[in-house]
């Protein structure tokens, strides 16, 4: 098994942007993990009518979106170039099974969607430019990387290169802050996304309530009309049945 390594991946970076096409496979080659485990997360969901997509065609696609990345990619962006190139191939496969009819946003991301149109609209109404992402996290209280995501699924932006604020050479890839830099971390947060997706409305209920509001069991109950062991309840289920799916 390939040893992840940054240096080398530094190296090879640097001569893509010299027009390096070799550099350019090697460097696809040794992230190809990457991508792969990306395109797993969305195997088994890429359903319409029984018919699911091929996995290896998932990984073609995102590693188009790896190309994108490798050649767009600048260090002087402070965020790891794993970091950087996760939404863009996200993007890629998303686009590729939406465009297809093969993938459904869930009713909590389009919910999130709309409230980061909303305080987009207002922000550029009171300032007079586009919002940086790390703006509309702070407004919407979310982490950057979800928000990305929301805005990636519901089509808020037409790309995730399209330039953002007064700085032309700002990208919402480039305002990505990198989250402990484990691949791991923004995989499991995009498989977690989609699993809480396709719970039932109570469960998504609950779980706003209790893991974004932090509100207790007691005061989840009395907002939902329900008593605090009925939550507890069903809590655990939901905890179950997402370790299930994960």
């Amino acid at each position: 098994m390939q040893t992840y390594d940054k240096s080398h991946n530094s190296e090879l970076l640097a001569r893509v942007k010299q027009g390096d096409n070799q550099a350019l496979d090697e460097l696809v080659r040794l992230n190809l993990g990457l991508v792969k485990s990306l395109a797993l997360r969305f195997r088994d969901r890429s359903l319409c009518g029984g018919r699911a997509v091929e996995y290896e065609d998932l990984v073609q696609i995102g590693t188009i979106g790896m190309i994108k990345a490798a050649r767009s990619y600048d260090p002087s962006y402070g965020t790891a170039f794993s970091t950087y190139a996760v939404p863009l191939i996200i993007g890629e496969i998303r686009r590729f099974l939406r465009d297809d009819g093969l993938l459904k946003v869930g009713r909590m991301t389009k919910k999130i969607g709309a409230d980061i149109a909303r305080r987009r609209e207002e922000f550029i109404a009171e300032h007079g430019r586009e919002p940086h992402v790390s703006e509309l996290a702070e407004l919407c209280g979310l982490p950057e990387a979800e928000i990305v995501y929301a805005m990636e699924a519901v089509g808020t932006v037409r790309s995730l290169s399209e330039v953002t604020g007064d700085d032309d050479s700002l990208t919402l890839e480039s305002t990505l802050a990198e989250e402990s830099g484990e691949i791991e971390f923004a995989t499991d947060k995009i498989a977690l996304h989609q699993a809480i997706e396709e719970l039932p409305e109570l469960w998504q209920k609950i779980i706003h309530l209790r893991f974004e509001r932090e509100l207790s069991q007691q005061q989840t109950g009395r907002i939902l009309g329900l008593s605090q062991v009925k939550i507890s309840r069903e809590e655990k289920k939901i905890l179950n049945r997402l370790r299930s799916a994960l």
